[in-house]
């Protein structure tokens, strides 16, 4: 009897999970989303948090640590990845004191009501046009991290620097991309350092970005997850059928000519502009739709690339809103997937804060994971249920 009481205790657990891991988990599934906030008519961040949770978004990335973002993400549940901008990135190089302060005002008051599961420290430093950042790069990382240990946080929160596509020499075809030669000097000790303490490579990948700089000779649906033919790289023939996979691909290309193979890719940011100048071609709100909604499919699919098949692929969408205050080019202003009163821009399968007029034809992919999720749980505790009465009657 004790023994079919033992099985019947497992069978529960199993059935019945417990609520949320004993470690903060870095990422949960494949897909989140950067909320920046260079504009002035998006809604405040307590509206912010409703609306993440109603479109059942776990993981978000800002550029700062504004206290009024960390205060309104207490209790949500929502994994949130907090920054160091790059004008902070000398004073955390200069020594650890700097880090300590930094953290003690912004990171240890806030756990563990807010989530706070990621430190990013710059944003594309190497590869930009400020060269004095790059070698206080690596400081502050060191400084940062030597921080986190003290504070007995270092298992929780994921430390990295995410890169531009400025960091490598050539990056077609995938598996020909290398790190720019200038740059090593730089890179190598960060790689060696980010390997040592277990952190992935995150990069910012953006298709579309590739595809306005030579529209006359790149398939827009090779950019867009939309049928086509592909690419098939000549040194492994792997073929590619998007462009997102490719990018992924000469990543970890670049991570393997330079000695690191067991490192993870992961993609910081990436998305596709509904608007822009009259130069930057393909930016529509009809392409940006597609994009967004093929992209979000293939990152729930948790699926590898064409290279890394058994490693599913995780990346952080750009962005939540349009940022109307954003300098630059006219797509800068015009990546969000919600609309400053938090409706939809359009239709991905999310939902906003208010109906919508966008079509609602797209089917929830979380919502078709989901009823798998429930069908498989009450298999389990009917499983249970037969166990049960078998033990009884025997």
């Amino acid at each position: 009897m004790v023994p079919q009481m033992v099985l019947l205790l497992c069978c529960c657990l199993l059935a019945f999970p417990p609520h949320g891991p004993l470690v903060v988990e870095a990422f949960v599934g494949g897909y989140g989303v950067n909320y920046g906030r260079i504009a002035n008519n998006i809604p405040s961040p307590d509206k912010v948090v409703e609306l993440l949770r109603r479109a059942k978004i776990r993981n978000v990335k800002i550029y700062d640590s504004d206290h009024s973002v960390l205060d309104a993400f207490k209790g949500s549940g929502i994994n949130l990845v907090i920054a160091i901008p790059n004008e902070l990135v000398k004073d955390m190089a200069a020594n650890t004191s700097r880090s300590m302060d930094w953290l003690n005002q912004n990171v240890q008051p806030y756990l563990p009501q807010t989530r706070i599961v990621g430190i990013t420290v710059g944003n594309e430093v190497l590869g930009g046009q400020d060269q004095s950042l790059y070698q206080p790069l690596v400081d502050a990382v060191k400084n940062v991290y030597d921080g986190l240990k003290r504070l007995h946080l270092e298992r929780k929160i994921e430390l990295f620097t995410p890169h531009s596509e400025a960091v490598f020499a050539t990056s077609y075809p995938p598996s020909a991309c290398v790190f720019k030669e200038e740059l090593m000097p730089y890179m190598k000790p960060l790689l060696d350092f980010f390997a040592m303490i277990g952190s992935p490579f995150y990069v910012n990948a953006y298709p579309f970005l590739a595809y306005i700089s030579d529209p006359e000779h790149i398939d827009i649906n090779y950019a867009l997850f939309k049928p086509n033919k592909g690419i098939i790289d000549p040194n492994n023939s792997l073929h590619y059928d998007n462009m997102f996979d490719a990018q992924v691909d000469a990543a970890y290309a670049a991570l393997h000519a330079a000695g690191y193979d067991n490192m993870e890719v992961r993609v910081a940011e990436t998305g596709w502009a509904s608007s822009g100048d009259q130069n930057e071609a393909g930016a529509s709100s009809e392409n940006a739709r597609t994009y967004n909604f093929n992209l979000r499919k293939r990152l729930f699919l948790r699926t590898g690339t064409p290279l890394k098949p058994k490693r599913p692929v995780k990346a952080y969408i750009f962005a939540l809103f349009n940022e109307n205050q954003k300098p630059g080019a006219g797509s800068e202003r015009h990546y969000g997937l919600f609309l400053p009163d938090g409706r939809i821009s359009y239709d991905i399968g999310v939902s906003g804060l208010l109906p919508s007029s966008a079509s609602s034809s797209v089917l929830s992919i979380k919502n078709v994971q989901a009823g798998g999720w429930i069908l498989q749980h009450w298999a389990t505790v009917l499983l249970c249920c037969f166990h049960f009465l078998g033990a009884i009657v025997t």
